[in-house]
């Protein structure tokens, strides 16, 4: 089941991270500049943020398994599309309907293992799921860049189409319902609605929402104005590029499996403190390496403490905040916490590319804010709410887990 989540939930990572050595050349082909072709990142990050507003809360209605599927036809669909754009305001209009389309994975294989686990089960859960979803920033960059050897940039996109269609057939032969009839809300607009604002009033649900939204939008500049960073300003080629984010998304996953081990043992909130402190201190070592020059050989290691951190930082907030919420709002809480994360990703992500390429002060700038404003907002919401840890609760029974065909 784990492997089968974690493929799902990496429908929306793949569709950025394969492309990421592409963007220079992409921005050239297309005749646009830095900050434009970032503008297809942001796109993707907006649809996939307020995408899971509209999957989260019918999941609650519907059930997971059928939007899951419809968004993974319709995602194979346009990501197919997207390699026939023959302008940036046209591949951007796309990237963002291919985005709301890969909302469903990502929101509902969270509200899938919210439905199966609680407590210190559900944050082992999602630490075990980073260790399959951190394969995909650390081989996608990779298989991207040595795809670019052999095709054009449009050649990544279809490999995305082909990835979603993959996904769709297995979905279908193997992926249960785990949200029952008994257990959904009214399939009403006003009681899907009323669910959404529920978790949105919700205070120990918004004091780890707000705080993870922070710290990803640090992630995601990073995710957004690396490439061009280390590339055009380090001097690195797309290979190597590629094997440098490798190694960081090496030491996200093995954060990630540090804090699956720990929970239990030590409380959540430390070991996400623990990460903030982390991720926020490697966001100022970036700052002051590039304001006083230190080279990439300060910058990189630094840029690893702060990806290393989010492998902290995001089961455990996450955990936190799902574990507010019954399992009946368990898709509007999915959807909530993933629109603070994407949205607030893909706003930030093109200040890093907004004074042109030869620079990487506004990327620094940015991450070094963005970390500290996480630190600063978990001490105040976390601390101040009071929010009791989750207790421990295993997985159903095997004979809750329904067939998935009819």
């Amino acid at each position: 089941m784990f492997v089968l989540l974690g493929a799902l939930t990496s429908v929306g990572p793949l569709a950025i991270d394969l492309y990421l050595p592409a963007l220079p050349r992409l921005a050239h082909d297309l005749g646009t500049d830095a900050s434009a072709a970032q503008l297809s990142l942001t796109a993707f990050m907006v649809g996939l943020g307020t995408g899971q507003v509209i999957a989260g809360p019918l999941s609650d209605a519907f059930g997971r398994r059928r939007p899951l599927l419809a968004g993974l036809a319709a995602f194979a669909a346009v990501s197919l599309l997207c390699a026939f754009a023959p302008r940036v305001d046209v591949l951007i209009a796309l990237r963002l309907v291919q985005g709301l389309t890969a909302a469903t994975g990502v929101a509902l294989t969270k509200a899938v293992v919210r439905d199966l686990y609680t407590g210190v089960e559900a944050a082992r859960f999602f630490t075990m799921l980073m260790l399959v979803t951190g394969l995909i920033p650390l081989l996608a960059p990779v298989l991207g860049a040595q795809l670019l050897r052999v095709t054009p940039w449009p050649g990544l996109f279809v490999a995305m189409a082909a990835a979603g269609a993959l996904l769709w057939l297995i979905a279908i032969l193997r992926l249960p319902e785990t949200h029952p009839v008994e257990a959904r809300v009214a399939s009403r607009p006003g009681a899907v609605l009323r669910a959404l604002v529920t978790v949105g009033r919700d205070r120990r649900f918004l004091a780890f929402t707000l705080t993870a939204g922070c710290a990803s939008g640090a992630q995601f500049s990073y995710l957004s104005g690396s490439s061009f960073v280390f590339q055009e300003v380090y001097g690195l080629s797309p290979q190597g590029y590629s094997a440098l984010f490798a190694v960081n998304a090496i030491g996200m996953i093995a954060s990630g499996q540090i804090a699956g081990r720990l929970a239990g043992r030590v409380r959540m909130r430390t070991i996400l403190a623990a990460g903030l402190g982390i991720s926020g201190a490697a966001g100022l070592l970036v700052l002051a390496a590039v304001v006083f020059g230190f080279g990439i050989g300060v910058v990189s290691p630094a840029f690893f403490l702060m990806v290393a951190g989010q492998g902290l930082i995001y089961p455990m907030a996450l955990t936190l905040a799902m574990s507010s919420q019954p399992t009946s709002r368990a898709g509007s809480a999915s959807a909530l916490f993933g629109l603070v994360q994407w949205v607030t990703g893909g706003i930030c992500g093109p200040i890093s590319g907004a004074f042109g390429p030869g620079t990487a002060l506004p990327l620094a700038l940015t991450v070094a804010v963005l970390g500290v404003a996480a630190c600063v907002v978990g001490r105040l919401t976390i601390t101040g709410s009071c929010v009791p840890e989750p207790t421990s609760g295993g997985p159903p029974p095997r004979a809750a887990l329904p067939d998935p065909l009819p």
